[in-house]
């Protein structure tokens, strides 16, 4: 009996995993499938009475199922449940005309909340119409988001690095299969930031969960950017009292002086830096004459804080600890996320140093007493600090089974992003090209004016999902997005392309503007200490021995590969 009820499990799984519908279904205007609605072999009240042994690697519990009648979209059928230990899972069914897709959603920060957000996909028509099925979930672990769930519990560290993600579209997968009798025909991920870094990890570790996948505002070298990242935007900015020297008032003066130096190399002075690695700011312009209002211009100090935020975290000697650039100009307004108001004022930034330092960056020494003092800026506390807490990381370029697989990538960032330096993306963009042929399956774009996953001066608002959809069912390849806010529409080409005003009609109409490649492609390149990171050596497993985490590289535990542990 064990033995028939394993292969009755194989099946069951095998069976989820085919597409319902066949690819030769009509394509319709936008490049999705026109695939037929699909109604419940079954009540919502049902769900909870299904066994799901065997469908991932531990126990799943359904703990409630309940019919939602209100707000947009509904009805639909929420499931509850957990995957042990502790992965809280969230999916929605529809109860009236699921289109048989699946999206699952990512989780930021470092998650505790099981919250379906679609964020930048939320404008996509099947999720305005309710037609999807989704997902999500906290990760392994509940509330609090300032790393101390770590203290001491390895498996939720693992939970949140890789497995957490995994383990939740399989049992979504499930539940949809027997709640309509047939699997998604396509499977989807998005996220941003966090959910960004487990788009890619998805993509990395676990390629046949999604068809396609549209990561924003990856933080997939979270062991360096929750790190010396954010730490050197804290203390670049301390005098020999521990005091803030630039202080959050003086950044619209920056700004300004930003957009009067730049904004208009890319054709426009519209307020926004279509590429701003063109621009060449000296902060040193802004320098007090003698007896100039202080309020109006930079002191030594102050211009000192501003180039080295806009630069990045280097050692004494001046090499480079994260990728150039940090901060991009014209991203000024953003930077109070870690400049304060006063000398004393809090940093976000330190939170989020700390909370990663303490109980995630030394999983066999974690320190809830450790200071941002503590963290020396040298090359050999950088490999200290990042090959500790590799297994968080995404950052492996290798995505041929993905590709072979026909999964679709869809990579997108903002150019004033606060938190995470788009940078990063270009150089795991720039890993990505050397090691595969990106044109079939993958693309960047770029948003101008677009700060941490919204937000931003720039159009602000774009839909991220659909184009991927399209890509993965039709084959038809991601053109522009329109992105637009309350008073301008812009398109966003592939990189490298970028925007360029035709000359005719209103530059804030996104159909006055055609694409427009550079012969070379701009910036300060991607060589810093870390740069070998980029590399599938750099990914690990790990498994809980003796209440202990325990780490091996990729390639000597394959197995793995299939385990989800």
């Amino acid at each position: 009996m064990p033995g028939l009820k394993r292969c009755l499990t194989a099946a069951f799984l095998l069976l989820v995993a085919q597409p319902a519908v066949a690819d030769a279904r009509p394509v319709t205007s936008n490049g999705l499938r026109d695939l037929p609605a699909v109604r419940p072999v079954m009540t919502c009240g049902d769900v909870p009475k299904l066994d799901l042994d065997g469908v991932t690697d531990a126990k799943v519990t359904i703990q409630s199922a309940t019919v939602v009648t209100t707000g947009t979209p509904a009805p639909y059928c929420e499931v509850k449940g957990t995957v042990a230990p502790a992965n809280t899972v969230v999916v929605r069914l529809p109860i009236d005309g699921w289109t048989q897709r699946y999206v699952q959603t990512g989780c930021g920060g470092l998650c505790g909340s099981a919250n379906i957000n679609y964020g930048q996909a939320s404008t996509c028509p099947l999720v305005v119409d309710g037609t999807l099925a989704s997902a999500t979930t906290d990760m392994g672990h509940q509330g609090r988001n300032d790393g101390s769930w770590a203290l001491d519990n390895p498996q939720a560290q693992i939970d949140f690095a890789y497995r957490g993600v995994h383990v939740t579209s399989q049992v979504a997968k499930a539940l949809i299969s027997r709640f309509y009798g047939r699997g998604p025909a396509y499977s989807y991920f998005t996220g941003c930031s966090d959910g960004g870094r487990e788009a890619l990890m998805e993509a990395q570790r676990y390629p046949g969960d999604f068809d396609g996948i549209a990561a924003g505002a990856p933080a997939n070298d979270m062991a360096v950017q929750n790190t010396f990242h954010h730490a050197w935007n804290v203390v670049a900015n301390l005098d020999l009292d521990g005091h803030a020297i630039l202080l959050a008032g003086k950044l619209p003066l920056v700004h300004t002086a930003v957009l009067n130096a730049c904004d208009a190399l890319d054709g426009l002075r519209d307020g926004q830096l279509d590429d701003p690695r063109l621009c060449y700011f000296d902060p040193a312009t802004l320098g007090c004459a003698s007896g100039q209002d202080p309020a109006t211009c930079l002191s030594p100090a102050e211009a000192a804080v501003v180039r080295k935020l806009h630069d990045g975290a280097t050692d004494a000697q001046g090499r480079r600890l994260e990728p150039a650039i940090a901060h991009e100009w014209g991203s000024e307004l953003e930077w109070s996320l870690f400049v304060p108001a006063t000398p004393t004022g809090p940093s976000a930034s330190a939170n989020f140093a700390l909370s990663y330092l303490r109980y995630l960056a030394f999983p066999g020494a974690q320190n809830p007493d450790f200071q941002l003092s503590d963290l020396k800026f040298t090359v050999a506390s950088f490999w200290k600090t990042v090959q500790s807490s590799s297994y968080l990381a995404a950052m492996d370029p290798y995505l041929t089974r993905f590709q072979r697989g026909g999964g679709k990538l869809l990579l997108w960032h903002g150019w004033n992003d606060q938190h995470i330096s788009p940078q990063s993306t270009l150089a795991y963009w720039d890993a990505l090209r050397r090691e595969t042929r990106v044109d079939g399956f993958a693309r960047l774009y770029l948003f101008p004016g677009v700060a941490h996953c919204g937000g931003g001066d720039g159009p602000n608002t774009f839909d991220v999902l659909t184009p991927v959809m399209a890509w993965a069912e039709s084959g038809k390849p991601p053109g522009k997005v329109v992105a637009s806010n309350a008073t301008r529409s812009r398109p966003v080409f592939p990189y490298p392309a970028v925007a360029r005003y035709d000359g005719t009609g209103s530059t804030d109409d996104a159909a006055d503007f055609v694409p427009f490649t550079p012969r070379t492609e701009p910036g300060p390149g991607y060589h810093w200490v870390g740069e070998r990171l980029y590399s599938g050596d750099y990914r690990t497993w790990c498994r809980v021995v003796g209440g202990e985490l325990v780490c091996r590289p990729a390639k000597t535990w394959l197995t793995a590969l299939g385990s989800g542990t």
